[in-house]
């Protein structure tokens, strides 16, 4: 019955359903409609009834979601008129529109930003881009001003008891409103003015349709002007009321500036053809309030702004007849007719043609014609006020009609929330019916623990008769994997129901959750209807006092035109004396003019004479400067023949240098080589500033003979063939520097000098001097201090990246396994993190180390030389930071493939002695140079011992494990005959033999590895030794000759894409 009885309720609501949905498709199309005839490319002004359905759609929808559906897919970015009827648009919809409107337009801000961005230095010829750009700001500022002030609506019509609620008693809340009030009126005025600016200001530019596409956005910035000057009168006075005068002194006279700007706008405007009939526009007063007086407040009058309704004043001038228009001008000419009638014939024409009274009648007649202009302008502005009253009445219909049609809304709503009330009732209903299974299943589970229960204990007595029954092994053992099974068996079956009941209570949660949030959704629509409805009231009781307003603003106007009458008089006589201060200053204008042309004429000649002083005083300076050129070409000849008597002195016999040095030389010569030639270069162009080629000879000179003194010194330490023929390139340097200084001598050959010889000389010696350093050098000694920065922070970036990979690990093994493997797993990995955090406290001690070992060090030289200088402790510390890194990425892939069980415990053991040789080898490389009462070294060392311990737990850990994990079997031999355990020893040892050979040779393999791995990287001690300026200890230089190569001190940086060289582990004790 109850099924039957629905079936109307459900036929009633797929109609409504139908319905709405019809209606709804009507609405998106007209809509759609409205918004492309109101944004499109053409250059004309948006038309009133396309911005109206568009501003009743969003009160239809109560929002602007149908509105911004659409704007998203306009071509903002490749129109500026587009652009331009966009931001028309949305500034009514937001003033106009439903009060959610904002709130949708908020969450397109940043779009709205952007494309004022995208046109702001873009012009076109049509002048709209910059416009587009200052709208977008001011759309910007008035959504970012309504969202945080939401009590005042985006229109701005907000009553005074309003505006003092959002002020509040804070006077600094008070003060950052007037600033933004400030700020939002400086953005309509900016607007205001890129406009005016643009546009002529004739009727012919506000007549075409051009200009008025660019003017009908004012209108809507008037309506917003005339209330922000009223809210900042306002708030003035309130300031004024509670702090200094001297305090506000800067709000005074922004607020001046914005009055005498609002005032110019409102003038201009108001001069325009186009907004006569579209707007009435306020008029200010002459002066700004004055603020320091409280009772100016009374004084101020609030600017109203009229706007008639358009289409309604179309239909009226088209529904008027002609007669009623004329008898307001007919009545007073057929009144005035026979008046005039009765006194020519009372008095007659006047005898002599001419009469007083005739320029009496004349003037009063022109009085009379005036009165008419004046109550037709004052009939006209009365017909405004009753067709905006009208229009308002005509909304406040349209708005009770949209609040039936909701009425009937809520109604249908209501319906289909009484049916879904029921079908929540129908799921509370399965829901119990749920819970009721639920129980049950509770049950089952309790029933198959009792089951389980006396299984185990079933089991308990097999494994006891199992001890005492061994001779039947082979029963029992079926038995015991039986039993076994069906354990397995009711485990799988206790979670599978612990999983079900688990579900079915999720989903039984889920939707009481739902359903519940649906009820709360649907009591807060309902509240909301109410409380709209109770709005539209109250909009009804404020129109009727507003047309009440109305009323009373009329006589307030006409009192304010008699005063304008007044004011336009005084304007006259202030003009008039105006023009007369205005021929004084003309006049007193043309006599200075006079003045400074006599005065001029004689500057001229001043000036004359001073630019030929000035050119004596260049050609001097030119003379002085090649003087000093010479002087210092002198100079720079006799350091470089001071260098080449050096080459054949015979106490210069003794002395040595390194390559590298000679290279630093080398190198730093060519630079100035390069400098010189751009000092040659600029000297030649104007013949004038030799300062940049005199400080660039003097550094050359010097230089070059540094250069070839090296050189010689060098020459001493090389082979013969490599010493001649770097002395023959030094002295030939030499030669070449000398002719060249000799060009410079003359002003002939100064132009034509180059040092193109001196240069190739120079690089002969470098290539010589790159020669002549040590072969395992790979890197430039300038970048081995770099080097060493970037390879210790490499080191710990790598380390870093093992703890994180290892923490990764732990976690995913926690997830994919249980037991004994994941408590072998935990333990390798936390000694893998351990060992880890050890390495990464010994490089950070190690570079502690290293810094202190260079600042004792350098003494006044630079860190890179200090590098360069000690360039094979450099390499050694380089070598050693690289097998570190490299030994912690290994561990963590080792760690990671024991984990997956895809490597071996072997390679994580191996890996750990690795790591542990590697630290040695950067401890061992870091103490070369270290003071041994260093406590940095003692922190070093101590270091190195506490990865020792932790490479030691690795390797505890990882064998632990792998006896955990490996399962060695059981050894069965009661079923084997001595013949086949003879046999079986046999192949046994037999293997054993093949393992110990396999073993031997390995051990070889690893040794040759070994030795080839120290022929390549290894460098002799004593080359080192007399390299780094330091003594062999003698039990090293004695050391006895052994199969094995002894550990290298330093070896040959690595190739990055190949394992870095390790050191052995320690010598045999």
């Amino acid at each position: 019955m109850n099924s039957i009885r629905q079936v109307p309720s459900r036929v009633k609501s797929k109609r409504t359903e139908t319905i709405l949905g019809a209606e709804r498709e009507h609405f998106e199309k007209q809509q759609l409609s409205s918004i492309s005839k109101a944004i499109n490319s053409t250059e004309t002004p948006l038309k009133e009834k396309h911005a109206r359905r568009i501003i009743l759609g969003t009160h239809r929808e109560k929002g602007a979601y149908t509105f911004w559906s659409y704007a998203v897919g306009l071509p903002l970015p490749s129109s500026t008129i587009v652009s331009w009827k966009f931001c028309h648009v949305l500034h009514k919809i937001m003033r106009d529109g439903h009060r959610n409107t904002l709130q949708d337009c908020m969450r397109h801000y940043s779009s709205i930003a952007e494309t004022g961005l995208l046109w702001t230095n873009t012009r076109d010829r049509h002048g709209y881009g910059q416009l587009v750009c200052l709208y977008s700001k001011l759309l910007c500022t008035k959504m970012e001003f309504h969202t945080k002030h939401s009590e005042i609506p985006a229109s701005l019509e907000a009553t005074d008891e309003v505006l003092e609620r959002t002020a509040g008693t804070d006077i600094n809340n008070v003060f950052q409103l007037t600033v933004e009030v400030f700020d939002y009126m400086d953005a309509e005025l900016r607007l205001a003015e890129a406009v005016l600016r643009q546009l002529n200001m004739s009727i012919a530019i506000s007549t075409l349709t051009s200009g008025q596409c660019k003017l009908a956005p004012l209108i809507q910035v008037i309506q917003d002007c005339s209330h922000l000057y009223h809210y900042t009168v306002k708030l003035l006075f309130k300031l004024h009321a509670c702090l200094p005068a001297d305090t506000l002194q800067g709000h005074r006279e922004r607020f001046h500036e914005q009055f005498h700007s609002l005032k110019t706008f409102l003038n201009k405007a108001r001069d325009m053809l186009y907004f006569k009939r579209l707007i009435q526009i306020p008029r200010l007063p002459d002066s700004p309030p004055n603020f320091l007086r409280a009772s100016a407040l009374a004084e101020h009058v609030k600017p109203m702004v009229v706007i008639p309704d358009e289409e309604e004043l179309e239909e009226q001038e088209e529904d008027e007849p002609e007669p009623l228009i004329d008898v307001s001008e007919a009545q007073p000419s057929m009144a005035s007719q026979p008046q005039g009638d009765i006194f020519d014939q009372a008095f007659g024409p006047p005898s002599d043609g001419f009469d007083d009274r005739d320029l009496q009648i004349e003037h009063l007649k022109r009085e009379i014609e005036l009165l008419k202009a004046e109550l037709e302008k004052i009939k006209g502005e009365a017909q405004r006020y009753i067709t905006q009253l009208k229009s308002q009445i005509n909304s406040l219909e349209t708005e009770l009609e949209e609040q039936r049609v909701q009425k009937q809304r809520t109604l249908v709503e209501n319906e289909q929330l009484r049916m879904e009330l029921e079908a929540i009732r129908r799921r509370n209903t399965e829901h119990e019916s749920m819970q009721t299974n639920f129980v049950e299943a509770e049950k089952r589970s309790q029933a198959t623990e009792l089951r389980y229960n006396k299984l185990k204990e079933k089991h308990a007595e097999l494994v006891a008769n199992h001890a005492e029954l061994l001779r039947k092994s082979a029963d029992t053992v079926k038995m015991l994997s039986a039993t076994q099974q069906t354990q397995e068996e009711v485990e799988r079956t206790k979670q599978q129901l612990a999983f079900q009941v688990e579900r079915v209570r999720q989903e039984s949660d889920m939707k009481f959750e739902e359903q519940r949030f649906d009820m709360d959704k649907l009591t807060r629509e309902l509240e909301e209807k109410n409380a709209e409805i109770h709005k539209v009231k109250s909009l009804l009781q404020t129109s009727e006092k507003a047309g009440e307003q109305l009323n009373s603003s009329m006589a307030a106007l006409k009192t304010e035109k008699d005063r304008l009458t007044q004011s336009i008089s005084k304007k006259d006589a202030d003009l008039s004396s105006l023009m007369k201060e205005a021929h004084l200053k003309e006049y007193s204008l043309q006599q200075e003019r006079d003045r400074t042309i006599k005065e001029l004429g004689e500057l001229q000649g001043k000036l004359k004479e001073k630019l030929s002083h000035e050119d004596q005083l260049q050609q001097k300076l030119l003379d002085e400067q090649f003087a000093l050129l010479q002087a210092t070409v002198t100079e720079a000849e006799n350091i470089i023949q001071d260098a080449v008597a050096t080459l054949d002195d015979p106490l210069h016999i003794n002395s040595s240098s390194s390559p590298d040095y000679l290279i630093s030389r080398a190198e730093a010569t060519l630079n100035s080589i390069d400098k010189l030639q751009v000092g040659h270069s600029e000297y030649v162009k104007g013949m004038r500033d030799a300062g940049s080629l005199v400080r660039a000879l003097t550094k050359f000179s010097h230089l070059t003979a540094d250069t070839i003194i090296s050189g010689s010194a060098t020459a001493h330490m090389a082979h013969t063939d490599d010493a001649d023929r770097l002395t023959e390139h030094c002295k030939t340097c030499a030669t070449q520097s000398l002719q060249y200084l000799r060009n410079l001598k003359s002003k002939a050959s100064l132009k034509g000098a180059d040092p193109t010889s001196i240069q190739a000389a120079v690089q002969k010696i470098l290539r010589i001097g790159q020669d002549l350093r040590p072969k395992g050098i790979d890197v430039g000694k300038e970048e081995l201090g770099d080097v060493v920065d970037k390879e210790m922070a490499a080191t710990s970036a790598a380390i870093e990246e093992a703890v994180r990979r290892i923490d990764e690990m732990m976690s995913q093994t926690r997830k994919d396994t249980t037991g004994v493997q994941l408590e072998v797993n935990e333990r390798i990995l936390n000694s893998c993190t351990d060992l880890m955090k050890a390495i990464r406290l010994l490089v950070l001690a190690s570079t502690d180390l290293q810094k202190e070992i260079v600042e004792s060090g350098r003494g006044a030289a630079s860190v890179r030389e200090f590098y360069a200088r000690n360039s094979r402790w450099t390499e050694g510390l380089i070598s050693a930071s690289k097998a570190v890194g490299w030994g912690a990425t290994q561990m963590v892939d080792s760690a990671d493939k024991v984990v997956l069980h895809t490597g071996k415990y072997e390679e994580l053991i191996v890996c750990s002695h690795e790591i542990a040789a590697s630290t040695a080898q950067l401890v061992a490389a870091s103490k070369v140079k270290a003071d041994r009462g260093s406590k940095k070294l003692g922190v070093l060392q101590h270091a190195s011992r506490h990865v020792n311990e932790m490479a030691a737990n690795v390797v505890a850990s990882t064998k632990t494990g792998q006896d955990q994990i490996v399962d060695k079997g059981t050894m069965d031999f009661s079923g084997m005959s001595l013949i086949k355990l003879k046999k079986e020893e046999m192949e046994s040892q037999v293997k054993v033999l093949e393992l110990e050979t396999m073993l031997e040779n390995e051990r070889l393999h690893l040794g040759g590895l070994r030795k080839k791995h120290y022929e390549i990287a290894g460098v002799p001690l004593e080359e080192l030794a007399q390299d780094n300026g330091l003594r062999a200890s003698p039990h090293v230089t004695a050391a006895p000759s052994s199969p094995k190569p002894s550990k290298p001190t330093l070896m040959k940086k690595p190739v990055l894409a190949q394992k870095p060289n390790i050191p052995p582990k320690s010598t045999l004790r």
